[in-house]
C-alpha cells in the first residue's frame, strides 16, 4: 500500500517512515505543497497523511484543492489541537485527525481503519485467522468457523479496532444496541471465552480491568 506523508519536521517524518515501512507500507515523503502537487501529477497513492502547517502554505488548501479532488483518503497530522481546526478538517472531508504528540501505534491503527473503510471486499488477517468484514465470515486456515450472531458481532468489533482496546463497557453498550438486552460483566467473560475456544488461537489479548484487544503483529 502506498502512503503519501506530507510533513516538514524531518525528525517526525523519519520516525514515521521507519515505523510504517516496518508494517509493509510504501512511503513517499514530501515537505512542501509545491513538491506534493508535482508528485501527485505523476503518482498515485492510497492514503495521505497531511500536516496542516507547511513551509509554503496551508495543508487545508492542499487537501481541498488537490488531494480531495483525487479522492485520496486523508488523515490530518498536526500540532494544532484547537477544536475549530479539528472540525474544519473533518468538515472538508478528511477521514481522521490526529494531533502531536501522538503514538505511532495509534496512528497505524487509524491508518488501518481508514484503509479498511476504503476497500469494498475487506479481508483482515491476523495470524491464521481471516475475517471477511463485508461477508461477516471468519476463516481459520481457510476453513470457515461457525459463530453465533452475537459472537460474530463482538469479534467484528474487535477486528474493527485492531491495536486498540475495546472496553468491556463498550461491548456491553454494543450488545444493548444490537439486541436491546441488558448484560453484565460476567456475560462478557462467557462470550469471550466461547469466541476464544472457537478461534483456538491466542489473538485476543485481555487488558486486565479494562477490556480486550487484537494486535496485528
Amino acid at each position: 500500500m502506498k502512503i503519501l506523508l506530507v510533513e516538514d519536521n524531518e525528525m517526525v517524518a523519519k520516525g514515521l517512515i521507519y515505523s510504517l515501512e516496518q508494517k509493509g507500507y510504501q512511503i513517499s515523503h514530501k515537505t512542501r505543497i509545491k513538491d506534493t502537487i508535482e508528485f501527485l501529477e505523476k503518482q498515485k497513492v492510497e492514503l495521505a497523511i497531511l500536516d496542516i502547517s507547511l513551509p509554503d502554505g496551508n495543508g487545508f488548501y492542499l487537501y481541498q484543492e488537490i488531494i480531495k479532488e483525487k479522492e485520496i483518503p486523508t488523515i490530518f497530522l498536526t500540532a494544532k489541537d484547537e477544536e475549530d481546526d479539528i472540525v474544519k478538517g473533518l468538515e472538508l472531508g478528511a477521514e481522521d485527525y490526529i494531533t502531536k504528540p501522538f503514538s505511532t501505534k495509534e496512528l497505524i491503527a487509524r491508518i488501518q481503519k481508514v484503509l479498511l473503510r476504503q476497500k469494498k471486499n475487506t479481508v483482515v488477517t491476523v495470524q491464521n485467522i481471516e475475517f471477511d468484514l463485508d461477508k461477516m465470515v471468519v476463516y481459520k486456515n481457510r476453513e470457515e468457523l461457525v459463530f453465533t450472531s452475537l459472537e460474530l458481532k463482538i469479534l467484528h468489533l474487535l477486528f474493527l479496532n485492531l491495536n486498540k482496546v475495546v472496553t468491556r463497557n463498550d461491548i456491553i453498550d454494543k450488545i444493548w444496541e444490537w439486541t436491546g438486552n441488558d448484560v453484565n460483566d460476567n456475560t462478557i467473560t462467557v462470550y469471550l471465552k466461547r469466541i476464544r475456544e472457537k478461534l483456538d488461537v491466542d489473538i485476543i489479548k485481555t487488558i486486565k480491568g479494562i477490556g480486550y484487544r487484537i494486535d496485528t503483529n
